[in-house]
């Protein structure tokens, strides 16, 4: 097989059986949610839990920034239920327990109807018993782990991981990768990634060679990306860690692909690889940000990174001149979609925006990120079908992706009848590794009579 450079990384989350959730009718609040009903209040708070300072600002800002442009639409056509919507930020500056403290401001303040962050998977686990025993609607644009069925009052508005390593070993599979490893930090996300991995690259005809995981201290992924230097491929974090996975994939001459999650699109991670991060995939919701032909943008979409660049500005890589919008569509989904239920709820009664919010089926075209919003009882505003594939590239004009599957239902298609095939006896490719079998048995591959197979 001809080999490209190709890194894996992206956010860990709880189990969650693939499935496509069809199409139903569906609520069209247009690009700014518009409310008849009076609340009686004057201004309410939506509270942004995150790091405004250090290493890890730009998430802040940037969730906060699009959550501003989001709050100040509503409020310019009427506001929330007549209320004012004000956004208010706590800096945690990426310290686990000032992240769950600042949670716990929010949690207990009557003013604050919705709280977004903390991010990172650990701190919101941390941090969700206190939403809970509030009954504090919440809503988590950068957590990727853990099962938010879970979960009464919180909502993801982030690729689910399994969805993520599904669409991606689905395009992997079809240009002919065989073995595969992970290059991701300890924790949480690491830790639900590789037992995900475990159970179903086998379903896609491939070896999962195993976890190499890094620390927040580690200044070279050298020794780690040489564990893996004759494999396929390598799926890196999609943190800012996972730069440096990219800069030693570089750096060894690693020839094959280089993969992760939405985090991909940070521009720090084409600074980290210069040139040669051009042919890395990415699994991620909508990111048209790098598609030149803005016709194909979806409307809503395009009208909030319009708006972002007109207020914020870009974000601009100092090395390999990538640029970003200076926000975070998937935070502003988070205020758009709370303004919908509460608009349907006609209150901000947490039950009653939790049962509107739980039901909510908004179009793609509508969407602040282009992705369509259904929740579903796992609290997953995104499901399968919103994952797209793309590859980064660069010509003399600079950087862009190219989409590697148009019909991202086909994707799922694929993940589907992949599962589906595993059953005992099925040719298997390394001995150890289970699959799930279309019943929801578990088979083991075992060599018997000198062949591997599933039983």
């Amino acid at each position: 097989m001809r080999k490209t450079r190709f890194a894996v990384g992206s956010l860990a989350v709880a189990a969650l059986a693939f499935s496509i959730i069809p199409a139903q009718a569906a609520d069209s609040p247009g690009l700014v949610p518009k409310g008849t009903w009076n609340s009686g209040l004057k201004e309410i708070t939506i509270g942004l839990e995150a790091p405004m300072t250090g290493v890890f600002a730009v998430l802040g800002v940037s969730q906060k920034n699009s959550m501003t442009i989001v709050a100040d639409q509503i409020n310019k056509a009427g506001g929330l239920g007549g209320a004012q919507i004000k956004i208010r930020d706590l800096d945690d500056g990426l310290a686990p327990a000032k992240a769950v403290a600042n949670a716990k401001e929010f949690a207990t303040d009557d003013t604050v109807k919705l709280v977004v962050g903390p991010s990172i998977t650990a701190y919101y686990q941390a941090a969700a018993p206190a939403y809970e025993a509030a009954k504090k609607i919440n809503c988590q644009p950068a957590v990727a782990a853990g099962n938010f069925a879970d979960y009464k009052y919180g909502f993801r508005s982030q690729d689910f991981y399994k969805d993520d390593i599904n669409g991606m070993l689905a395009v992997l599979q079809d240009k002919g990768v065989k073995s595969f490893g992970m290059i991701y930090e300890a924790g949480a996300t690491g830790t639900d990634f590789h037992a995900y991995m475990t159970t179903v690259a086998a379903q896609f005809g491939m070896v999962y060679i195993g976890w190499q995981q890094i620390t927040s201290t580690a200044t070279s992924h050298n020794d780690q990306v040489a564990k893996f230097i004759d494999a396929d491929a390598i799926w890196i974090s999609s943190n800012a860690y996972g730069a440096l996975s990219a800069k030693a994939a570089k750096a060894l001459n690693f020839k094959g692909l280089v993969v992760g999650g939405s985090g991909l699109q940070n521009v720090a991670f084409h600074d980290a690889g210069g040139d040669d991060f051009a042919g890395t995939y990415m699994a991620a919701p909508n990111y048209q940000w790098p598609v030149r032909d803005k016709s194909k943008w979806m409307p809503g979409y395009k009208a909030h990174v319009d708006a972002i660049v007109a207020a914020y500005g870009t974000n601009t890589g100092a090395i390999a001149g990538a640029t970003s919008p200076k926000g975070t569509a998937l935070a502003a989904d988070c205020v758009y979609a709370y303004a919908v239920a509460a608009n349907k709820a006609q209150s901000f009664d947490p039950d009653k925006v939790l049962a509107a919010m739980s039901t909510l089926d908004i179009p793609a075209n509508q969407t602040p990120s282009g992705n369509r919003i259904h929740p579903g009882p796992e609290h997953n505003f995104y499901q399968a079908d919103a994952i797209h594939i793309y590859k980064w590239m660069k010509d003399a004009n600079g950087w862009y992706t190219e989409e590697q599957v148009k019909d991202v239902v086909q994707i799922a298609k694929v993940v589907a009848a992949a599962k589906a095939k595993a059953k005992a006896g099925d040719a298997c490719s390394k001995a150890g590794a289970t699959a799930k079998s279309a019943a929801g048995k578990t088979l083991k591959c075992t060599k018997v009579k000198g062949k591997l197979v599933l039983k």
